[in-house]
């Protein structure tokens, strides 16, 4: 490898979109793991004198929250995932009955990308005649290997993110004092979310205070809403 391509390989690894499928897999996943966990804890804290029913609800919020996410997911990627195979199978038919057509299409595409006419069409016909289904998924329908998602690993990896998250607020409401713990759960689990912002904003490479700015004030507000659930209805379990 040259000089040249080592460079090239360089400059494409300090790009962040090539992450971007399993970062949002996963911190979706433990986002929702702590937020929803945490959530449901302070909620059933704020409106019991006793541990067991905390650690209860929020051990069955747990294991509910990691089996719905990895369905949801599965079942969400399935479906975005059957949209592409059909729209692929569309396009294989065209390009057999209609490839003039197509070739005047994919040489629009370039052109309003902003290629002069001649270059768009000299573009279009190289790389039909390379692998035309190829560039008319990748140019047309936009679809590309950093897009495409795989919904068992989607699955997996929401589901497994949402456990870890959630056993965080879980082994709060096992180790600290009863007689503040709705407090301890929430400062905890700001905390926690403060660590996942500043992770998901270094891997991704944006902005870190934003990131932990935006993620501790919903947090914040979830957890306030449910406590007050709570207190409102003031029921001793």
């Amino acid at each position: 490898m040259n000089k040249s391509s080592i460079e090239l390989n360089d400059h494409l690894d300090h790009h962040y979109i090539h992450k971007s499928n399993w970062l949002r897999a996963t911190v979706l996943g433990a986002n929702d793991g702590i937020l929803s966990t945490a959530s449901l804890a302070i909620g059933v804290a704020a409106a019991s004198d006793l541990r067991e029913p905390v650690i209860l609800a929020t051990l069955a919020g747990l294991v509910a929250g990691a089996l719905s996410m990895a369905a949801g997911e599965y079942v969400s990627v399935s479906s975005q995932t059957d949209i592409e195979n059909a729209d692929i199978e569309r396009e294989k038919i065209e390009l057999e009955e209609m490839p003039e057509l197509e070739l005047q299409m994919l040489a629009s595409i370039y052109e309003n990308r902003g290629l002069k006419k001649e270059t768009a069409l000299i573009v279009a016909k190289e790389l039909t005649e390379k692998d035309a289904l190829a560039a008319h998924i990748r140019d047309e329908l936009g679809i590309n290997e950093i897009s495409q998602a795989n919904p068992i690993q989607a699955a997996m990896a929401s589901g497994a993110a949402f456990t870890l998250g959630g056993i965080l607020p879980f082994l709060v409401t096992l180790f600290l004092p009863l007689q503040s713990l709705e407090y301890s759960i929430y400062g905890f689990s700001i905390l926690f979310l403060m660590l996942l912002g500043a992770f998901s904003a270094k891997a991704g490479g944006s902005n870190i205070g934003k990131a932990i700015l935006r993620i501790t004030f919903w947090g914040t507000v979830a957890m306030g809403l449910t406590a007050l659930v709570g207190y409102f209805f003031n029921v001793t379990l």
